[in-house]
């Protein structure tokens, strides 16, 4: 670890990967939640996978693989989001196609791309240590969005999230912000890449928020807790990895996935306490 440290003082790539992460983190907090109370990781899974056909465009025709991608997440979120609402018979089989076809296409498409794809293949894995400084940039944009979006209409998305009719009988258009907080997802989704990948991104948006959740009753909760998770994750992740030269996206997601263990765990063990408790108190005379 004290390598790490060392490293992280003289090296620039490696102070960028971590402020990548951070970054990550910031979108992570903010729609990890909803997804995990929506439970809409399947949707969300939909959308991250037909990124690559927009990634795979962009690179074919020579314009930025990040830029492809956001537009691909836009119009998978939106025809996903119109699959679900109109299309409720058979909408996984249809989810899951639009999920292949979107791969299929992405995949085409790097085919016929001259050379070798490198950038591409760090976005379907992850290279956390090969962020730009322009794309900090960008990273930097998509979060500023994202808070901007969700702080203007947060009592909106938290009255879809958890009773989507009551909010509708509150005259809230609920497809509206439906299809508007699938686009979040979207959004994020493209923010994630550059750290963990399009192959685990889905982990990184969830797990931190599942954790959150399993310690606080709030959304607001989840959300400060699943960043501040998400921020120990990606740090942790680079710095473990970066002695023994591991891949940092799977090693973040490992640790996130330990995490989840250990705190589903000790939440369960916290449970059963609290009911024994419960239990002596109503029988003690």
């Amino acid at each position: 670890m004290a390598e790490f440290f060392n490293a992280l003082v003289q090296h620039g790539f490696l102070q960028q990967a971590l402020v990548a992460g951070l970054l990550a983190s910031i979108g992570c907090g903010l729609i990890g939640p909803f997804v995990v109370v929506k439970r809409i990781t399947f949707l969300a899974g939909g959308i991250a996978h037909s990124v690559l056909a927009g990634m795979g465009a962009a690179l074919f025709y020579g314009y930025d693989p990040l830029s492809g991608a956001l537009a691909a997440a836009v119009v998978a979120a939106l025809l996903i989001g119109w699959v679900r609402l109109r299309w409720r018979t058979g909408e996984d089989t249809a989810i899951g196609a639009l999920w292949a076809i979107g791969m299929a296409v992405g995949i085409l498409f790097v085919s016929q791309t001259p050379g070798y794809a490198t950038d591409l293949m760090s976005f379907l894995f992850g290279n956390i240590l090969l962020v730009p400084t322009r794309e900090l940039g960008f990273m930097a944009m998509l979060d500023l969005v994202l808070l901007v979006t969700v702080a203007l209409f947060y009592r909106h998305f938290v009255a879809i999230a958890f009773d989507d009719e009551f909010a509708r009988l509150r005259g809230v258009p609920v497809d509206f912000f439906y299809l508007l907080l699938l686009v979040l997802v979207a959004v994020t989704v493209v923010l994630m890449i550059q750290v963990v990948g399009l192959i685990l991104v889905i982990a990184l948006l969830t797990l931190p928020a599942a954790v959150a959740g399993q310690w606080t009753r709030t959304l607001a909760g989840m959300m400060i807790g699943a960043t501040l998770i998400g921020a120990l994750l990606t740090s942790g992740g680079l710095a473990l990895s970066y002695a023994p030269d591991l891949p940092t996206g799977p090693t973040i997601i490992l640790l996130a996935g330990a995490l989840y263990l250990v705190s589903a765990m000790t939440a369960s063990v916290r449970a059963k306490r609290r009911a024994r408790r419960a239990l002596r108190a109503t029988t003690t005379p």
